[in-house]
């Protein structure tokens, strides 16, 4: 068995190519059954976010990715486009690495930020309940949670909490130095949203109106934060009252065009608008950054703004490394353990046959009336014989050809003093 991770993030790829094979979640479910039902691919999780979508997989032996790279292509219809350039490929313990450093936010636009091991599990549990999980990506994915936690424990990654929302309300902050006297539309009532709800909360944000397809989630968020929910279709008609808009949502189209913008512009006599698309795929049409007095970011222009603070982490980061470093090596000592069971099934199975036939002949002297304790003599040396004959016979002719390897080996599989020299 082998472990396979590609994939493809913000570092690799912008936007316009991550939107073009990021897994909406309505169709992870059948990308997994899909892939899974390809050759060599017993197991599979596809991780898809805003700034990575990848697939790790359980292979049955080692293979070229491209199989792997040609299905995510040919799944999201990509015919035209060639994505390896884009793309990163670890195999078995650099897969194990990756996932590690990826939980631990290491590798993300934000160094140390939390909200990623949450989407892993998330990535987990939704390939679970696809029946695509089984023991050698269910074992990664526990012992990654794992020791993510270890390194937010041990480690001051997490001591300032940061995230691309975080990062998206410290641009307004920028921008708008009295936040009480503005007011911020959000559009989409995701973890994303939420967080940057929390993080507009205790900037002292003005107001607040939450914009998502299904109201009754924002209105959860809005009653918790003191906001304003509607239904995404009444987003248009709020427009005009945001000074700030930042929208994550999991919509494969733009939900917010240049014509609704423009007439919210008029509306507001032409006062500027901070526009953040932090989705992928992007929720607001690119042509409405061509608009005068219309600011608009998407999620990799929020890296300039992100390095902020980022040098109290690296310490920290350092720390983790090492931690993953010694996680990775117990995770692949597992992974060999696994070549050698059958040999153990075999021994032990081989040993209690021997054990069977000696058992069964004790037995019959018991019936014949043979004393006990000549029985249970008789027993425990015919065990010793047959336990150790094949042993002594092969360390006798390893000696006999020199082989002091074998005799090495032997000697510490049985635990024994070398009495040699």
């Amino acid at each position: 068995m082998t472990i396979l991770a590609i994939g493809i993030n913000h570092d690799t790829a912008p936007v316009e190519i991550r939107e073009k094979v990021a897994f909406a979640p309505d169709i992870i479910n059948d990308a997994l059954h899909d892939l899974v039902s390809t050759p060599l691919v017993n197991e599979a999780a596809i991780l898809s976010t805003c700034n990575r979508t990848e697939i790790y997989c359980g292979l049955e032996e080692h293979s070229s990715e491209r199989a792997i790279v040609e299905w995510l292509q040919n799944y999201h219809k990509l015919s035209g486009i060639d994505i390896s350039p884009f793309i990163y490929a670890h195999p078995d313990n650099l897969a194990v690495r990756h996932m590690l450093r990826v939980a631990s936010g290491l590798d993300s636009l934000v160094l140390g930020e939390p909200q990623i091991l949450g989407q892993l599990k998330q990535s987990f549990s939704v390939a679970s309940n696809a029946g695509t999980i089984g023991k050698l990506l269910g074992r990664l994915f526990q012992h990654t949670f794992s020791v993510a936690k270890q390194v937010r424990t041990d480690t001051a990654i997490g001591a300032s909490p940061v995230s691309v929302a975080f990062a998206a309300v410290s641009l307004a902050k920028q921008i708008f130095s009295n936040m009480d006297k503005h007011t911020a539309l959000l559009i989409g009532a995701g973890e994303t949203i939420e967080l940057t709800a929390r993080h507009l909360k205790e900037s002292g944000i003005g107001r607040m109106i939450i914009a998502n397809r299904t109201v009754e989630k924002a209105q959860n968020l809005a009653n918790e934060l003191h906001a304003y929910a509607i239904p995404l279709s009444e987003m248009p008609n709020h427009l005009s009252e945001a000074d700030i808009v930042i929208s994550s949502t999991a919509s494969n189209l733009p939900i917010l065009g240049k014509g609704a913008t423009e007439r919210a512009l008029k509306s507001r006599k032409h006062r500027p608008i901070l526009m953040v698309d932090i989705a992928v795929p992007r929720d607001i049409e690119p042509e409405v950054d061509e608009l005068d007095d219309i600011y608009l970011y998407t999620v990799d222009d929020l890296k300039e703004i992100i390095q902020e603070g980022l040098k109290s982490r690296q310490e920290a980061a350092k720390q983790a490394e090492e931690i993953i470093d010694t996680q990775v090596a117990h995770f692949m000592g597992w992974l060999q353990s696994l070549g050698a069971v059958s040999t153990i099934c075999n021994f032990r199975e081989n040993t209690e046959q021997l054990a069977a036939v000696e058992l069964e002949k004790a037995k019959r002297q018991l019936a014949n009336g043979v004393d006990a304790e000549q029985v249970m003599q008789q027993l425990t040396r015919n065990l010793t014989n047959k336990f150790v004959h094949a042993p002594c016979v092969n360390i006798k002719q390893a000696g006999y050809d020199n082989r002091t390897d074998f005799i090495d080996a032997a000697i510490e599989l049985f635990s024994l003093k070398n009495t040699d020299g």
